[in-house]
């Protein structure tokens, strides 16, 4: 059994070495998928690193359209076509890192290979309020064509608020997840099957974060997927991650979670050293 860590990166090739070395075992393959607006020679050195290599499908992708989600399914194929017996695709970005020692990270996912992490949240149940307004209003976004905002304007001013098609019940969470092959090669099938749905899903604005959950929980796959991303995460407001300095060590080493973001050189780089030393302690002491 392996793990596959796919990493979204487009800055800071720095804190991408550093997680993609803290990330190294021997039951691990790290996949580097870099946003093609990024210089890939800045980067490409982190390649030499054992079990590390780049994903050759590149797209520009912008925050909060549906590249996000193209670009993380071009991952996910890349790495099936594999054909290597991961348990888990483990999605990271490159301001993620790690808050427990591989070995631990390892063992709870081996022990628990049929199941697909991520935090699900009903819309209709008003578990996640503002999943409702991004599935009825219409976003373009992700189209290059001329007064695309001003045509955005006229649509959700004239035309009729939209409905998720094939009658799926839409759930939401977070964009990121660690998700079995099983589950990642099921959600590419159906919007393969489905092109109505990925029309549908590219006017929806920051649908990276109702799209794995939708398609999975209206699945006969949705008794394999447990609530829980298995990430700290905390909001700066209403969209933007909190960057994590020396101020969140305690919490941070507390939450019990494998992974936390974000993370920025720019910002703090001692809380990286900080965790570091939880991180290694163990390894030191010999007890893993």
């Amino acid at each position: 059994m392996k793990i596959a860590h796919l990493i979204l990166a487009h800055k800071d090739p720095r804190l991408v070495e550093r997680l993609v070395k803290k990330l190294q075992h021997k039951d691990a393959d790290i996949y580097i998928l870099l946003d093609a607006k990024s210089d890939i020679n800045e980067f490409i050195y982190i390649e030499n690193i054992p079990n590390t290599c780049f994903v050759d499908k590149r797209i520009n992708t912008v925050w909060g359209n549906y590249s996000i989600i193209e670009s993380t399914l071009n991952g996910f194929e890349y790495i099936l076509k594999s054909h290597k017996n991961y348990t888990h695709i483990n999605l990271l970005s490159g301001q993620d890192y790690p808050l427990k020692p591989i070995d631990e990270i390892h063992r709870f996912l081996f022990a628990n290979s049929d199941k697909t992490f991520m935090r699900l949240l009903s819309i209709n149940d008003n578990e996640w309020d503002q999943g409702k307004e991004r599935l009825l209003k219409y976003s373009f976004g992700d189209y290059h064509y001329i007064f695309k905002y001003r045509l955005q304007y006229l649509a959700n001013t004239l035309l009729p608020q939209r409905k998720v098609p094939l009658k799926l019940r839409p759930y939401g969470g977070s964009q990121w997840l660690t998700i079995t092959p099983q589950c990642a090669l099921y959600t590419i099938n159906y919007l393969k099957n489905n092109p109505q749905l990925k029309r549908y899903f590219r006017r929806t604005w920051a649908i990276d974060e109702i799209f794995f959950q939708t398609i999975l929980m209206n699945s006969p796959l949705r008794n394999k997927l447990v609530n829980d991303n298995l990430r700290f995460i905390e909001q700066s407001g209403n969209t933007r991650p909190t960057i994590f300095t020396m101020n969140d060590a305690e919490r941070l080493n507390a939450s019990g979670k494998l992974f936390a973001r974000k993370f920025d050189n720019d910002v703090d780089t001692q809380i990286l050293d900080y965790l570091d030393t939880i991180i290694d302690e163990p390894v030191k002491q010999g007890l893993l």
